[in-house]
């Protein structure tokens, strides 16, 4: 008799959450944000609005389709294998690209402290392979200690931003907070520009919902996790960027490469930076687990249904997709080592634009595929206008944000979900010859 796998609860699938979102760029994000001035928290607050929008969705889809992959799962159930292959295609791409774009992330976080790894690119090579392997290993042993990785990597994350938020606050001063709007557009021209820098720092609001066969009572844990974890993440974001606009002077927060080390520095001397500096580099580590969690997930759920191939479906003994991780790392470490190669830095930015493009999509086919199947399941159809509320704001909302990636990402972003399309009539080609 097979061993059945041990599941995680509330408190590890809120942190995959949190940790999936939370990674390295909050940390310097404030920074960036304070060129526009305080309109920047407008933005803040907008984009807020539409990621919890985006997570009530997901939430009420996982007591509905009550299978792993949700941002697969949920469109295919609505509009058939061609598009849940397409978005389940992207996804999957979007993952394991992403995952070599942390790893560089940590490196540079690092280099904080080892300042060799500026200059010696065999070190990068070395320690960016094992990070990526050693996160593998860790996933292959099952999703109980993958999520143990991500409980207590969220936690020391949090430290040292809820120690600059609240300690910070003795510290602020009105005078050094920034004009509404500091650059010469007008508000109504910058607005969408500092919506859409916040915007990233919200992907990953779903991932509760992909690896739902693995979760204890999933249809209340999902639904308390997924929200949990986004409200949680955006305190956070809000509150630490209100904190930072009021502790450092604007041109000085607007130079800064680690607005939240300067702050703590300012708080508590040398120890304060070297805290949020090791809190940056936990935050990667946490991050990049996660991710690689995912990349092992959305592959099992598809292949489940024939549309990957079945080596993406093998489990071992701890109910981990242990070829399908091997593949995606294997795939991580191609891109990585393409972007140690100088000549290729550039390329490789662009590449990351797109494959955000390319993890919006989800958002917006499960937002109509939210309304389709409730429709079509006839739930909640006594309160219609709520179902088609909830449902046309997550689509518009997610429509804005691929719109706000710019006309050459989506174009390019476009060209990389069809490219999957030989894939699919492979896949299809199979499973007629199976």
């Amino acid at each position: 008799m097979s061993k059945i796998p041990p599941k995680i609860g509330l408190v590890t699938a809120t942190c995959i959450v949190i940790g999936n979102m939370i990674g390295v760029g909050i940390f310097i994000l404030p920074a960036a944000l304070s060129k526009y001035g305080s309109i920047s928290l407008l933005g803040w607050v907008f984009t807020t609005i539409g990621a919890l929008i985006l997570a009530k969705i997901f939430s009420n889809f996982s007591k509905i389709i009550k299978k792993g992959g949700g941002p697969y799962a949920y469109p295919k159930a609505a509009f058939g294998d061609f598009m849940g292959f397409l978005i389940a295609w992207g996804y999957w791409l979007s993952c394991w690209i992403g995952n070599a774009a942390l790893t560089v992330a940590i490196i540079g976080a690092l280099s904080f402290f080892f300042p060799v790894l500026e200059t010696n690119t065999l070190y990068k090579v070395v320690i960016g392979l094992g990070l990526i392997w050693a996160f593998t290993w860790i996933n292959t042993q099952g999703i109980k200690e993958s999520g143990r990785v991500q409980v207590v990597t969220t936690v020391l994350k949090l430290l040292p931003l809820v120690f600059v938020i609240v300690v910070g606050a003795f510290f602020f001063s009105i005078d050094n907070f920034p004009a509404f709007n500091l650059t010469s557009e007008s508000d109504f021209a910058t607005f969408p520009m500092v919506a859409a820098l916040t915007l990233y720092a919200f992907l990953g609001l779903e991932c509760a919902t992909i690896p739902s066969q693995s979760i204890r009572n999933p249809e209340k844990t999902i639904p308390k996790a997924t929200m949990m974890g986004t409200i949680i993440t955006a305190s956070v974001y809000i509150l630490g960027t209100v904190v930072l606009f009021g502790i450092l002077p604007i041109d000085r927060l607007q130079t800064s490469a680690a607005p939240f080390a300067e702050a703590a520095r300012i708080i508590a001397g040398e120890f304060g930076g070297y805290f949020v500096a090791i809190g940056v580099i936990i935050s990667g580590l946490g991050v990049l687990n996660g991710w690689i969690m995912v990349t092992g997930q959305v592959p099992l759920a598809t292949a489940k249904d024939g549309l990957f191939p079945k080596v993406f479906k093998k489990e071992n003994e701890k109910g981990a997709p242990a070829m399908g991780l091997i593949i995606g790392s294997l795939l991580t470490t191609g891109v990585l080592l393409m972007n140690l190669s100088e000549g290729l830095v550039d390329q490789f930015k662009f590449i990351v634009d797109i494959v955000v493009f390319v993890a919006l999509v989800p958002y917006l086919f499960t937002a109509a595929a939210y309304i389709l199947i409730l429709i079509e399941k006839k739930v909640h159809l006594q309160n219609w206008v709520k179902t088609f509320v909830l449902g046309g704001l997550g689509f518009s909302y997610s429509l804005w944000a691929i719109f706000g990636s710019g006309q050459e990402t989506v174009f390019y972003g476009f060209i990389l979900l069809v490219l999957g399309i030989p894939f699919y009539v492979l896949m299809k080609w199979n499973k007629r010859h199976d």
